[in-house]
């Protein structure tokens, strides 16, 4: 058999692409009527849903050649299912839009939808539909649907003085990823690309042709770089923690996609409270020990990458004075009453970290 992974999508109309990769997405555990229709129907027993919708653009989320398409179809599902764990809720479905640039490979598609899978299958969360669509750049845009098995949903704004701020997952680790992955990368005009925003993979070589993603093996001799990167392309959020949270009794919660300062200030404004982060040494001690090396290597702090660095879509929540913490969470600081939105950060935090990642200031 001819293998026509190569082709550019132009080659194959809209139903023949369709027909290529849709066999490679899952079906849920609560799909009633899969992809194939006008719509698909999911079940949804707790008489609510919760949803939400991320988009990923080439060159601002992700590069082609930093990866593969899988690893962007498999962050792509990731983040989108941490934000339904983050209110306490099971996924169960999600939907996907595609803009493909007429010149991609059929075969990046396909392992793009692989990536899905590979999120997606396991947790039996369905891949039930979405929209194709031609453009001038890669876009893929996932929406997900959630079930909060009876559960009241947690928001950003029930923290209250007294409560402890605890995360979930891993921190740190993507920004060490995006670091390692930046030292090797050049901008058109040659200079070296600072890691301004959450770029992440791909599987273009620079001739267009559909890349094997073996920049691994070229990056660095270090385990550690290995792994940083890793923990970039493919984030692995700790979706069970959300629901455990809920049950635990998590007064808030949110997912931490945009460095630890910035969303905590997030959940302290929505909540009308301050946020006092402990030390770092105390409450990261095995985090700042495991980046130091790597950190060390690229000139930097790695109490940088946890206070800023977001893309590993851990939870950060917070729950009652007293309360023991669900499996998973460890203690990061207090909320106290004070001025909405502020967070205290650390006396051993570097001075001029930034504040994390901003879509329109960088």
């Amino acid at each position: 058999m001819t293998d026509t992974s190569a082709l550019p999508v132009s080659a194959l109309s809209e139903g023949e692409l369709l027909a290529r990769f849709t066999p490679l997405l899952p079906r849920g555990r609560a799909t009633l009527v899969p992809t194939g229709d006008d719509a698909a129907v999911v079940a949804a027993p707790d008489g609510r849903f919760v949803v939400s919708t991320d988009v990923l653009v080439e060159d601002h989320h992700f590069r082609r050649g930093w990866g593969t398409a899988r690893d962007v179809g498999a962050r792509a599902a990731a983040q989108n299912l941490a934000d339904i764990a983050a209110m306490g809720a099971v996924p169960t479905s999600t939907v996907v839009g595609l803009v493909l640039p007429p010149a991609t490979p059929v075969g990046w598609v396909e392992d793009l939808a692989r990536g899905l899978a590979d999120v997606c299958g396991p947790l039996a969360v369905g891949v039930d539909g979405g929209d194709l669509s031609a453009g001038e750049r890669l876009v893929v845009a996932v929406t997900v649907h959630g079930d909060l098995e009876g559960r009241d949903p947690v928001l950003r704004s029930g923290a209250r003085p007294g409560d402890v701020l605890a995360h979930a997952g891993t921190i740190g680790r993507a920004a060490a990823g995006l670091a390692v992955l930046a030292t090797g990368t050049e901008d058109d005009d040659g200079a070296a690309a600072a890691g301004s925003g959450p770029l992440a993979t791909g599987t273009e070589d620079a001739d267009g042709a559909a890349g094997s993603g073996t920049l691994l093996a070229g990056i660095a001799d270090a385990d550690d770089d290995a792994a940083a990167v890793v923990a970039f392309l493919r984030p692995v959020p700790p979706y069970a923690a959300g629901p455990a949270a809920a049950d635990a009794g998590a007064s808030a919660m949110m997912d931490v996609s945009d460095g630890l300062l910035r969303d905590a200030g997030r959940l302290a404004r929505a909540s009308g409270v301050e946020i006092v982060l402990d030390p770092l040494a105390d409450s990261l001690a095995d985090d700042l020990a495991a980046l130091a090396p790597l950190a060390a290597r690229l000139g930097t702090a790695p109490e940088a990458w946890l206070l800023t660095g977001g893309e590993d879509h851990g939870l950060l929540a917070t729950f009652p004075a007293g309360a023991p913490l669900p499996e998973g969470f460890r203690r990061l600081g207090t909320v106290r009453a004070g001025g909405p939105g502020v967070v205290t950060a650390p006396q051993d935090a570097p001075h001029a970290a930034a504040v994390g990642w901003d879509h329109f200031r960088r």
